[in-house]
């Protein structure tokens, strides 16, 4: 784990390394390790939900480069783990520029390693609502560029951020000019109810509790944007392979959208 495993307390399991362990990653410890086997004993399609947003992400990546987008500044983008989206990206175009940003100590120490041989990326250790820290980090005035467009990316990260998240969104949107694209997954309860109380007190013992949101907010999440087709779907769902989708979407628990700044 290297020496960042000091700044952290191991002993209280972080939603970032429960994502990388439920994708397979090893950036995590045993306390996200157990966490994650508690989600899979309320909710046995945990593996198929991580899985199903990472999907959504390459495609949502895949979708911007199609339009011409070629920067992307990803919040809250977590441990590294395959599907990231510099990976996503460079396979259409190694041209193509990508910061990251995430508070975890072990996910930025990981991410900085990983991304040493790779040009055109950087990793900015700071909390996506402080904006003028991410807005004014040089890595960010080095590899974005907001006279063009830019791919602002929330991908499962929204519902860890309890506060309201208009005001958040609102201080991201002004730097971006029109054409740039917002790429939002947000965990719901909307449809399994019961099931997602169960996995909002494994989460309560974690060190973000988990805040859901309905695929009804989408239109105020994306004040500013038109959202492209098909709207806000469950992720398996998103302009999706017909091997990616799921025959109960719902089992995602996520619901993804993407929209183009007017």
């Amino acid at each position: 784990m290297g020496s960042s495993s000091h700044e952290v307390d191991v002993s209280l399991p972080n939603p970032a390394r429960i994502y990388d362990y439920g994708l397979g990653g090893d950036h995590n410890f045993a306390a996200d390790r157990e966490a994650f086997h508690q989600l899979l004993e309320v909710d046995p399609d945990s593996r198929t939900v991580v899985r199903s947003n990472r999907a959504f992400l390459r495609r949502a990546v895949r979708f911007c480069l199609d339009r011409g987008i070629t920067r992307f500044l990803d919040l809250g983008s977590g441990v590294p783990t395959v599907g990231n989206v510099h990976e996503a990206a460079h396979e259409m175009n190694p041209r193509a520029r990508v910061v990251y940003v995430d508070n975890e100590p072990v996910a930025a120490a990981q991410t900085r390693r990983l991304l040493q041989d790779q040009p055109n990326t950087a990793i900015i250790e700071a909390d996506l609502r402080d904006t003028d820290a991410v807005l004014t980090a040089p890595e960010t005035a080095e590899l974005l560029d907001f006279s063009e467009p830019v791919a602002l990316v929330m991908a499962s990260v929204l519902h860890w951020v309890g506060d309201d998240v208009a005001d958040l969104l609102d201080r991201y949107r002004r730097v971006l000019v029109p054409g740039s694209a917002l790429v939002i997954s947000h965990l719901t309860d909307e449809d399994l109810p019961e099931q997602m109380r169960r996995v909002e007190a494994i989460f309560d013992e974690t060190s973000a509790p988990v805040t859901y949101r309905p695929r009804s907010r989408a239109a105020e999440l994306f004040t500013g944007f038109d959202i492209v087709e098909p709207g806000a779907v469950y992720c398996s769902e998103w302009r999706a392979e017909p091997h990616e989708r799921l025959a109960e979407p719902e089992r995602s628990k996520i619901w993804a959208a993407v929209g183009i700044k007017s």
